[in-house]
């Protein structure tokens, strides 16, 4: 049978009937949704979707919209739902799959991203942490740091050496890390924000079943571009209106607050709108791409753009209030479960907006992707590429 935009229609409408929102637990309906492959509709079938194109996503969630009916609160769980699900859909077992990508859409099970390190963050092929074989388990042991959202997270995606006598690429294997098994220590990192969304991550003796293993033994860097690419574009990416993100507060000052209006600002904001709106469009474009198949690395050129946008944007903003600008409401030692840039002051924008940099690919790592990768220009000389990791200089 050819599922289409109406047969989807129609399909919603009998979940619709089955399971109102008005009187439906949330958490019951959102796995109805998921097993009536509402959920993402070009996911396989009984994985939460319908094997049909991403593009007709969009025509179910307009009809839950407009019944009222909840959603999954994406940004609660952006990590699992924008990296840690298109990997484990990809590399993943018909086990794995069953286990983890149905509670991981609802929302039961948040996840974190343990890959970054603190001698590993741009060059995070040279990664320590060490994962070694002892029958049917895993014993790993070493630092991540960086790690968004751990403090709420039950399960982790986690890359870790298990040969350390080949290259560097070659010898990582990728796990997925249940974050309360004995031996994994989370601490918070206090940001200039005064919050601690990011966290460093202790592993000591934590024993990974081999059945946690997504891959081969060996052939984590391959898999870990899967999520890396996927990053990007869900950073980058994301669905927004028009004036959505941070462009939608400084243009909401200009217009209600014209004593602050002077010419040289105005030229700014009007050439900063313009950016982000072809941003926007391309963002667009990306995502309709990516019908097609897995993300490229054209998501690290979405990335860039939405980094040095919001450092921009939240510096004009910081410009136009003058004083008031600089006022922020909250310095306390919070943990909080996702990061609001609309919803607080211009202030807070600011500062959080300087972490976009950095966070999912430095702008430096990125520019060298987009040139390589996109561009074709020839690559930087890389020396270390068939040394053994132990040789490495560290």
């Amino acid at each position: 049978m050819t599922i289409d935009a109406a047969e989807l229609r129609r399909r919603t409408a009998q979940l619709l009937a089955a399971h109102p929102p008005a009187t439906t637990d949330r958490l019951e309906f959102l796995k109805a949704r998921f097993d009536a492959g509402l959920a993402w509709v070009h996911y396989p079938e009984g994985l939460g979707g319908l094997g049909v194109p991403r593009s007709l996503q969009a025509v179910v969630d307009a009809e839950l919209e407009a019944a009222g009916a909840p959603d999954n609160d994406s940004r609660r769980n952006g990590i699992g739902l924008g990296m840690a699900a298109p990997t484990i859909l990809k590399y993943g077992t018909e086990e794995q799959k069953q286990r983890f990508l149905r509670p991981l859409w609802v929302g039961e099970e948040v996840w974190c991203q343990l890959f970054s390190e603190p001698g590993a963050g741009s060059d995070l092929a040279a990664l320590g942490t060490r994962a070694v074989r002892e029958g049917d388990d895993w014993v790993v042991n070493g630092q991540k740091v960086w790690t968004s959202g751990a403090h709420n997270s039950r399960w982790a995606i986690l890359i870790a050496r298990t040969d350390p006598d080949v290259p560097k690429h070659a010898g990582i294997t990728y796990f997925l890390c249940d974050m309360t098994d004995p031996g994994v220590e989370v601490r918070p990192l206090r940001q200039i924000t005064g919050e601690a969304e990011f966290n460093e991550v202790f592993l000591t003796d934590v024993r990974i079943p081999d059945s946690c293993r997504l891959g081969e033994v060996g052939d984590g860097w391959r898999v870990a571009q899967t999520t890396l690419n996927n990053e990007r574009v869900a950073i980058g990416g994301m669905r927004l209106p028009r004036e959505g993100g941070m462009i939608g507060p400084v243009s909401k000052t200009w217009r209600e607050r014209p004593e602050l209006r002077t010419h040289d600002l105005h030229q700014r904001l009007l050439k900063l709108w313009v950016d982000t709106e072809v941003s926007r469009l391309t963002a667009e474009r990306l995502r309709q791409q990516l019908v097609a198949g897995q993300p490229g690395p054209e998501g690290a050129g979405m990335k860039l753009a939405f980094a040095r946008l919001n450092q921009e944007i939240s510096g004009l903003e910081v410009e136009l209030r003058g004083e008031e600008g600089l006022l922020y409401d909250d310095w306390t030692m919070r943990r909080p479960e996702l990061v609001d840039f609309v919803g607080r002051d211009a202030g807070y924008r600011y500062l959080r907006s300087k972490g976009n940099s950095i966070e999912g690919g430095t702008t430096e790592v990125l520019l060298n992707i987009v040139a390589e990768r996109v561009l074709g220009l020839p690559s930087e000389p890389r020396t270390d590429k068939d040394v053994a990791w132990k040789d490495l200089a560290r």
